[in-house]
């Protein structure tokens, strides 16, 4: 098998692309470019079946975990690796040096696992490493994110993934708090008590990385939402002891038994189904027993068939018909009542002697003194003058108001005291 050549390589991945895009112009295609020799380490590596990709696996590890001696000869390689077919054995240690995985030395004439392979290896063994114990993968990118703040490079990739991570965690974890199953919420404790460790961890190592003075500003801010991720996932302990609490108060205990409803569910939980199939067979025969019955359920049902669904049967819901809208030429306008502007108008224009201004107040009650007290403001005033109907008649009559800075009794029962004043007519006052 020969390597894959870049220019091949290239023209399948234009291939792909729409007509008038390059590859090289896609900010995330250009770290895939950058690391494509490492990628196609893993491709030769992975490319095939599960037997092929677990034999190179075992052979280049078995090659590479040898510290004292790192380079082999083919026939320390045959014999450290009889177990493996001979013609199958050489064809992967092959493929791995056409891969630049492992490196011949002509001089030495062995084998070396190259820089590349010792890359690969490492990746491996950290992905089989937490394997064990780490089904979340929150371990893995919880020390991946350490060993790069421990060297000096976040990236800010990884940071995403944690955040995306812890995400989905909060949301499953909130899922089964609203399902409200004891189950649901017991098997999620277990869960977050299983990932309490390494959130933990990544809680000191994003403190750490959000006190730094090196980061930009996206990647900050990044690092500051995972910590806030981190600790809505360690609130939710206390969520789920509350909602426990909840269910514990509502469980239903089987007499003096000690055993609950809880316990009943858990066991049949623990049945196979055709153990559950036996417990089931002829029990729609036995007859129902009277306590059994609930009374006041049996009456708010048949009072919902007799009346309830009856009464909602017969009541009309049906919206009127549609009407045409009215015209203004149809709304009822109130016409202004001008009688006592025109009336206090004639008397105004009657006056030909100075008046007092509590005699030309009088009125038959308070609001139409007062009334008549703001209308007064109006005489000679230009503005209002000018203007065109019976208050701009009030204003052009030929009087003047003088008011004295004191207060008088007018004599009027709805009136205590007003202003000393008088009107005066033009002629009079000019003369």
């Amino acid at each position: 098998m020969l390597p894959i050549d870049n220019a091949g390589a290239d023209e399948r991945l234009q291939d792909v692309l729409r007509e008038g895009i390059s590859a090289e112009d896609l900010p995330a295609v250009f770290p895939l470019l950058r690391g494509r020799a490492l990628l196609r380490a893993f491709s030769a590596l992975f490319h095939g079946g599960d037997a092929q990709v677990l034999l190179r696996l075992l052979v280049l590890r078995t090659l590479g975990a040898r510290a004292h001696a790192p380079e082999w000869t083919p026939a320390e390689i045959r014999d450290q690796l009889a177990f493996v077919e001979p013609v199958k054995l050489e064809t992967v240690v092959q493929r791995l040096k056409e891969h630049e995985l492992l490196t011949w030395d002509s001089e030495t004439l062995r084998y070396r696992v190259s820089p590349l392979g010792r890359k690969a290896l490492a990746a491996v063994s950290t992905l089989l490493e937490f394997e064990r114990d780490d089904e979340d993968g929150l371990g893995y990118i919880t020390a991946q994110l350490a060993a790069g703040q421990a060297v000096g490079r976040i990236s800010a990739d990884e940071l995403g993934h944690l955040l995306s991570r812890l995400s989905e965690l909060k949301e499953d974890f909130d899922r089964a708090v609203l399902s409200g199953s004891e189950h649901r919420i017991r098997r999620a404790a277990l869960h977050l008590e299983s990932v309490w460790t390494w959130v933990e961890k990544g809680t000191e190592v994003v403190s750490a990385i959000a006190d730094s003075e090196d980061l930009d500003s996206s990647t900050h801010r990044l690092a500051q939402a995972v910590g806030r991720a981190q600790s809505a996932l360690l609130r939710q302990a206390g969520v789920f002891q509350r909602e426990l609490n909840k269910i514990d108060q509502h469980r239903v205990h089987l007499g003096r038994t000690g055993l609950s409803s809880s316990d009943l569910v858990a066991w049949l939980r623990s049945l196979t189904a055709d153990t559950l199939a036996q417990h089931a067979d002829e029990a729609h025969l036995l007859p129902l027993h009277p306590p059994f019955v609930q009374d006041q359920i049996a009456l708010d049902v048949a009072e919902y068939e007799l009346l309830e669904r009856e009464r909602a049967a017969a009541e009309n819901t049906e919206l009127p018909g549609a009407e045409a809208t009215p015209t203004t030429h149809d709304l009822p306008i109130d016409e202004e009542d001008l009688s006592p502007l025109l009336d206090w108008h004639g008397v105004l224009a009657a006056v030909s002697t100075p008046l007092e201004l509590r005699d030309a107040l009088r009125g038959d009650d308070y609001a139409l003194s007062a009334y008549r007290l703001s209308l007064l403001g109006l005489l000679g005033d230009p503005e209002s003058s000018a203007l065109q109907g019976p208050t701009a008649d009030l204003a052009r009559l030929p009087l003047q108001l003088e008011i004295e800075p004191r207060l008088v009794d007018p004599g009027l029962a709805a009136i205590a005291l007003v202003s000393a004043g008088r009107l005066h007519p033009k002629e009079t006052n000019d003369a």
